[in-house]
């Protein structure tokens, strides 16, 4: 779950590290706006019979068709009860010389409106700019095309960086933080973002974690703190113990063992341990599925045994998985990962593949029952070598059990009634007032 104001394809293609810092985006200086300016939140914002149908307006620093995880699973389920706007920002594209705005609707959502906003680089670091104007952009686009289908929202965000240019500006009535990652320990982290956190924490009426590190972090600046770790299509991943599921091509006649990782490609993970364990896996192979981010291509490690094949579709990931004889997580242990809880591990127990991973902290606290930990040097390949020769059957037995109990549907309805709950006080402290 990388942070980025995201990168379009041509920028990916001419730079392999860090984009300028900032997550807020410039659009056309002299457009007159034909929007009225929306009024700031009120104090008491829910109104009565409002709270069970309002609309979602979503702030997030990952695009809507990119790497599918916490905020496409979570907000995909909202959208069968409410109209979602996802407002979502690609870096700059120095190629630019006027901001676009694009509005789609995904297949298959037909609750929610993607808005991508694209900008010219010039104007990439003027955060005071930047976030009057992507404000002003938005707001138009409430005013005009998505005229009457988004007032009095939620606000919903996942990028601190978004706040100082959306909290309390658009008559919402309710603001939630779903904190995914502590981004500011990302490698090309905006250096305001610490400080836009802070305050979007003061804001928020809801706050939720990815992580029990990340709850006990923010829970000090918020009492209305909830840890929910991430949920797991289990049918959807259990596919690949099916014998129907037919492995890819490009990884089905690869010299066994396989040992398999999909996610992102960036600081997160420990390149000189995935090395290592392709030179002790000389018979067997490494398969290495997902996008690079914010680390030069030419960098990776590079073996005959060890395959980067880029990102992959999540329809198709249950098909490799189908490959692997064991599922990895090759973390490196630094600062962008003390706070990760990963997506990927309630899902790679539901393949049935056994699971090894470093000693990141959530991992052995969540999960350690189930996934075996290299607690130290030249640990992790043994035990990758171990997994595949001898599964352990009670920790795979243990791992379908957690798939069962963690359903993204029961996450969603849990915080749903957070929100419920935040709302009928709101209401309450009107009456009162």
């Amino acid at each position: 779950m990388s942070y980025a104001p995201f990168l379009t394809e041509t920028t990916l293609n001419s730079i392999a590290t860090c984009t300028p810092t900032a997550s807020v985006l410039p659009t056309k200086k002299n457009l007159k706006s034909s929007a009225k300016r929306l009024p700031k939140t009120k104090k008491t914002a829910a109104k009565p019979g409002l709270s069970s149908n309002y609309p979602i307006i979503v702030h997030c620093h990952l695009c809507w068709d990119w790497v599918w995880q916490r905020p496409q699973q979570f907000i995909s389920r909202l959208s069968q009860r409410h109209k979602i706007l996802f407002v979502e920002t690609v870096a700059p594209d120095p190629q630019l010389a006027a901001p676009l705005a694009r509005f789609s609707k995904p297949n298959n959502f037909p609750n929610i409106t993607v808005l991508r906003l694209q900008f010219p680089a010039f104007r990439w670091n003027d955060g005071a700019y930047v976030d009057r104007e992507r404000r002003r952009l938005v707001q138009e686009f409430l005013a005009g095309p998505a005229a009457g289908e988004f007032e009095s929202p939620v606000q919903w965000f996942y990028d601190p960086m978004a706040a100082p240019a959306f909290a309390g500006e658009m008559n919402e009535i309710l603001t939630v933080y779903d904190c995914m990652d502590e981004l500011s320990k990302f490698r090309c982290a905006p250096p305001d973002i610490a400080r836009r956190e802070t305050d979007l924490l003061a804001q928020a009426q809801v706050v939720f974690t990815g992580g029990r590190k990340l709850y006990e972090s923010k829970r000090r600046h918020n009492e209305n703190c909830h840890f929910y770790g991430c949920g797991v299509e289990g049918e959807h991943f259990g596919k690949a113990r099916s014998e129907t599921t037919q492995i890819p091509p490009e990884i089905s006649a690869l010299p066994k063992p396989v040992f398999g990782y999909f996610g992102v490609i960036d600081e997160r993970l420990d390149y000189d341990l995935i090395a290592e364990l392709a030179d002790i896996n000389k018979d067997g192979s490494i398969v290495m599925i997902g996008p690079v981010l914010k680390v030069d291509p030419a960098s990776l490690p590079h073996r005959p045994n060890l395959h980067w094949l880029g990102q992959r579709s999540y329809a198709d990931l249950p098909n490799y998985c189908r490959g692997f004889d064991v599922c990895l997580m090759p973390f490196a242990l630094n600062e962008s990962t003390e706070f990760i809880n990963p997506t990927k591990a309630l899902e790679y127990m539901a393949t049935g593949r056994p699971i090894v991973s470093t000693p990141v902290a959530d991992v052995v606290t969540n999960f350690g029952a189930v996934v075996g930990i290299a607690k130290k040097a030249g640990e992790f390949g043994e035990l990758c070598l171990q997994a595949a020769q001898a599964p352990d059957d009670e920790a795979l037995r243990r791992g379908f059990q957690m798939v069962g109990e963690n359903s993204w549907e029961t996450i969603v309805e849990k915080m749903e009634n957070h929100i419920e709950q935040a709302l009928r006080a709101a209401q309450e402290a009107e009456v009162r007032a």
